[in-house]
C-alpha cells in the first residue's frame, strides 16, 4: 500500500467513526465515549498526513508514533461502546477490524522507519 492509497484509507476510516457515532444514543456516556472516539479517529489520518511532511527521519517516526498510538486508542473506544451495549459487536465488527489493522500497519511502518534510521546512523 502506497502512502496515497494509505492516506485514503485514513480518511476513509474518519469517515466511518463519524456515521458511527452519529448513530449512538445522545446520553452523557455516549457524548463522552464519541468525542473520544472522535479524536483519535480523525487524528489517525491527520498525523500520517503531517508525518508524510516529517522534515526528517526522526520527525517521520516521531510523527508515526502518534499514528499508531491514536489508532490504538480507536480500538480501544470501540472496544467501550461495544461492551458497554451502546452498540451490537456485529454493527461495529468491521470499523473494530480496521482500527486493528491500522494500527498493525502503523506499528509496522514505525518499526521499519526506525530500523532504517538505525542503519543510516551506522553507514554515516
Amino acid at each position: 500500500m502506497n502512502k496515497e492509497e494509505l492516506i485514503k484509507r485514513t480518511q476513509a476510516f474518519a469517515i466511518t467513526i463519524i456515521k458511527l457515532v452519529e448513530k449512538l444514543p445522545d446520553t452523557k456516556t455516549s457524548r463522552v465515549l464519541s468525542n473520544q472516539l472522535l479524536r483519535s479517529a480523525t487524528s489517525v489520518g491527520a498525523n500520517y498526513r503531517s508525518a508524510c511532511k516529517g522534515k526528517s527521519s526522526a520527525d517521520f517516526i516521531n510523527k508515526i508514533i502518534i499514528v499508531e498510538e491514536e489508532a490504538d486508542e480507536s480500538q480501544y473506544w470501540l472496544e467501550l461502546i461495544e461492551q458497554s451495549g451502546l452498540m451490537s459487536p456485529e454493527s461495529i465488527k468491521v470499523v473494530k477490524q480496521e482500527a486493528k489493522e491500522l494500527t498493525a500497519i502503523f506499528t509496522a511502518i514505525g518499526k521499519t522507519a526506525k530500523e532504517n534510521h538505525k542503519l543510516n546512523k551506522i553507514r554515516n
